[in-house]
């Protein structure tokens, strides 16, 4: 029996992208997480007009001040510079060379592990066996082994930790495509007369991607700390370019001397490691639709 009302309207599911947005905005951690990075990245980029002090020009007569010295928040460095200026200008490297190899790693990795898993037979034999020629080297040694051959630099550095990070993507994106390949609906595309590079873009790496973006942001963190400890060891970055871990080096001196102040380097790198992983983490749980 009709009492004059009219019916409710439907409402528009939601899409996938959407739901993940909801998750993740529910999530305090990650979300606590992000802000963190989002705060040490504009901080970096945005360095030159935040009125600190040159990062580069030192003073003698001021080397090794301790924290809460007036003029030097942070305190100076064994060459007299401004720390708080060195901690945040090295941001800027330390972040783009921890963020950058992983990013180019994600396109060549998938690029790889996506034709391999798909093609199959000698196409994935060539390419798997060569990426498990890699895979006989612990990741810190095979870096250390790259950056030494090519030499230090911000340059090298990147090409050395991009070549590390390729195998584990591309292993990890053959493992994706061949559960996919054999599905329904990739043969129902190939029934339709699609060829694979058109079966390839449409079909499998709407569905892969997921997976293999969210195994790559579990990288950086390992990137970031792989590049600080190539500094470290003085085959990353020269001096005298701030950066977090060839700054942890140039302090070991300091150490008996001001503790807290050569250990700031290494607190920037932990804190930010940390919120890597805890916002990787949040974003795998978030695009896992069966949570």
């Amino acid at each position: 029996m009709m009492d004059g009302r009219e019916p409710a309207p439907m409402e528009k599911p939601q899409g996938y992208w959407a739901g993940v947005g909801e998750r993740l905005l529910q999530d305090k951690l990650t979300m606590a997480c992000f802000g963190v990075l989002m705060l040490l990245i504009l901080s970096a980029v945005f360095a030159p007009w935040l009125g600190l002090a040159d990062p580069y020009k030192g003073s003698m007569i001021a080397r090794l001040k301790p924290i809460g010295t007036e003029g030097y928040p942070l305190g100076t460095d064994e060459q007299g510079r401004d720390m708080l200026a060195r901690l945040i200008y090295g941001g800027r490297l330390t972040l783009f060379i921890g963020l950058m190899p992983v990013v180019f790693a994600f396109f060549i990795g998938s690029f790889l592990g996506v034709l391999a898993g798909y093609v199959g037979g000698l196409t994935n034999t060539i390419i798997m066996r060569t990426i498990d020629v890699f895979f006989a080297f612990p990741s810190v040694l095979l870096a250390i082994a790259i950056s030494g051959a090519l030499g230090a630099g911000i340059f090298n550095s990147l090409v050395s930790l991009t070549i590390v990070f390729i195998p584990p993507i591309t292993r990890v994106a053959e493992a994706v495509t061949s559960g996919v390949r054999s599905l329904d609906y990739i043969d129902a595309a190939r029934a339709t007369g699609a060829n694979n590079w058109t079966v390839i873009r449409m079909h499998v790496i709407g569905n892969v991607l997921s997976p293999i973006f969210v195994y790559a942001t579990s990288l950086t963190s390992v990137c970031m700390i792989l590049a600080a400890g190539l500094s470290f060891l003085g085959i990353g970055v020269r001096p005298p370019e701030p950066e977090w871990g060839l700054m942890l080096n140039t302090l070991r001196s300091a150490i008996y001397i001001n503790p807290w102040l050569s250990a700031l380097p290494g607190m920037m790198i932990f804190v930010t490691s940390l919120c890597l992983n805890l916002l990787s983490d949040g974003l795998r749980s978030a695009m896992n639709v069966r949570d």
